[in-house]
């Protein structure tokens, strides 16, 4: 069973959408099924855990089968494998991915309009993006990337709000774009990367293992560092990581690349907001430890500083707009964005503690992310209004709701004992620490990003003292028969705090995994960029 834990996690959710879909529509327990396929994750998941090991570094629980293989005839041998595994970045996000998705579903249960259609797309998401996190094929990865894109447009665009048909077409054609820049990369890899040889017999491949290593470039191949390809006067290597870094600058998504999310934010139900950003949002991060960074080292020495300036814009620009928002819902988007600055300032920075700060900075956002979605849609069941001024007094009506907010709220801006403080200092270690060490970015990138630490106390505080404190006031027109947290809004919610206090207070638990990886990626990334830049000596 070892040998098919991570198959088992995309087998489930995916016959749980088939059994679904089989359903007649006066079916009523849509939610059952999509809740069991959920458990079930979570208990494979705890399997995985089992037998992973936190002492050995690199990919595990491999599950390697041939998949397509194909003659081209001149053009060699096309070779694509079903290939999952995970390591210290992916089976944190996996993990993420089972527990969001199972507070996802619980959240979901009062959902009415269509339910059967909701859940089968709700499932078949889940698989893409835990497929997304394991695949170490960039076919198969390319393949779940696009598999979440029509979940999400039909989620947003059907369940949404009175906007939401602008909100998914605008979500699904900046991910297009992203998807389209990714792919572009991909066939040019996949061209000048072979896996074994055979006499005069090339055999191309799509894995990323292969792709990562510099040995494996076909000669004389538009990516070959040797013949420097130049493209409107940058070599066809900087262009790859350019799109690369566009395609998944979009997903996480960073200025000025970020519209879409605010407005998908807004408009999606409670449930899509809390993947969106608990989920998605983290394969951008993803994308550029696993797929950006490794196989363009070179480049990515070189353009650091712009993956760090975009990152550092990301954080300010993101608590400036957070500030000016009078949506709930619009200000935690925004925060969004000024958090996953963090993740590319981390990246960016190339040294262990920067790429750790980066990955827990992900999990950490997921986790308190999820949780601020919640309380949002929990205040909007009761009273349909998200506009923070008009409410205010709300702790005398909802003292529990009220201590679940601040919590969030303090751990999103970075509180010492909560998750956000250890991710957001680990990755201003890195970044003051590359100043020093490997040169890549000058401290004042690190000076700068603080002042994002400084809007988020403005932004969440301001919003407690608007809504919580003082005179109990809500806007004539809106309900104020304001029930406190009910039963199933706790067993949401309580899961969340736990993890947010847990991992802010004993962050080994956490960085046991993330670690092995960040170290072994900081180094790889400096050592094989020197070798790369070396072949383009004369």
């Amino acid at each position: 069973m070892q040998a098919y834990l991570l198959s088992l996690l995309l087998i489930i959710p995916l016959a749980g959408a088939l059994v679904t879909l089989a359903m007649p529509s006066t079916f009523r327990q849509f939610r059952t099924i999509a809740l069991v396929a959920s458990l079930l994750q979570l208990i494979i998941l705890l399997l995985v855990f089992t037998h992973y090991s936190t002492q050995q570094n690199g990919l595990q629980l491999i599950e390697l089968k041939p998949w397509i293989t194909l003659d081209m005839g001149a053009w060699g041998i096309l070779k694509a494998n079903y290939f999952l595994a995970v390591d210290g970045l992916s089976l944190p996000l996996v993990a993420l991915s089972v527990i969001v998705v199972l507070i996802a579903v619980i959240s979901s249960w009062k959902i009415e309009k269509s339910p059967k259609g909701y859940f089968a797309l709700l499932l078949i998401l889940n698989a893409a993006v835990i497929g997304t996190f394991c695949a170490q094929d960039f076919l198969l990865f390319y393949l779940f990337f696009e598999f979440m894109l029509l979940p999400m447009f039909f989620l947003i665009g059907i369940w949404g709000g009175l906007k939401r048909e602008y909100a998914s077409i605008k979500f699904f054609l900046y991910t297009l774009l992203g998807s389209i820049f990714i792919l572009i990369v991909m066939i040019a890899l996949y061209l000048s990367t072979q896996s074994i040889g055979d006499g005069q017999l090339i055999v191309h491949s799509f894995s990323l293992v292969d792709m990562q290593d510099v040995n494996n470039i076909i000669s004389n191949s538009i990516l070959d560092p040797q013949r420097n390809v130049s493209i409107l006067g940058m070599s066809a290597r900087t262009w790859a990581f350019i799109l690369l870094f566009i395609g998944f600058g979009i997903k996480l998504p960073m200025i000025p690349l970020h519209t879409w999310l605010p407005d998908a934010h807004v408009e999606a139900p409670t449930p899509i907001s809390v993947l969106l950003a608990a989920l998605l949002l983290k394969i951008g991060g993803y994308g550029l430890l696993r797929i950006t960074y490794p196989i363009f080292p070179d480049i990515a020495l070189e353009l650091s500083w712009l993956v760090a300036l975009f990152g550092v814009v990301s954080i300010i620009y993101g608590g400036l707009a957070a500030m000016a928002s009078k949506d709930l819902k619009r200000l935690i988007a925004y925060s969004s964005v000024s958090h996953m600055g963090f993740v590319l300032l981390g990246v960016a920075s190339v040294t262990p503690e920067g790429s750790a700060g980066a990955i827990y900075q992900m999990v950490s956002h997921g986790i308190i992310s999820a949780m601020l979605f919640l309380l949002v849609g929990v205040l909007y069941d009761r009273t349909h209004d998200r506009m923070i001024g008009n409410y205010s007094g709300l702790s005398s009506k909802m003292p529990m709701y009220f201590t679940f907010t601040l919590i969030a709220f303090f751990a999103s801006l970075g509180l010492p004992g909560l998750s956000g403080f250890m991710a957001e200092l680990m990755v201003f270690l890195g970044a003051f620490k590359s100043g020093s060490t490997n040169h890549l970015l000058h401290e004042s990138f690190a000076i700068v990003a603080t002042f994002g630490l400084v809007l988020g106390a403005i932004y969440y505080l301001w919003t407690l003292q608007r809504m919580f404190f003082g005179k109990f006031y809500v806007k004539p027109g809106i309900s104020n028969d304001l029930a406190d947290v009910d039963l199933r809004e706790k067993i949401m919610l309580i899961p969340l705090l736990i993890i947010t206090i847990m991992l802010g207070i004993f962050p080994q638990l956490l960085l046991d995994y993330i670690n092995p990886f960040a170290d072994a990626f900081s180094t790889s990334i400096l050592e094989s960029g020197k070798i790369v830049k070396a072949l383009f000596q004369p």
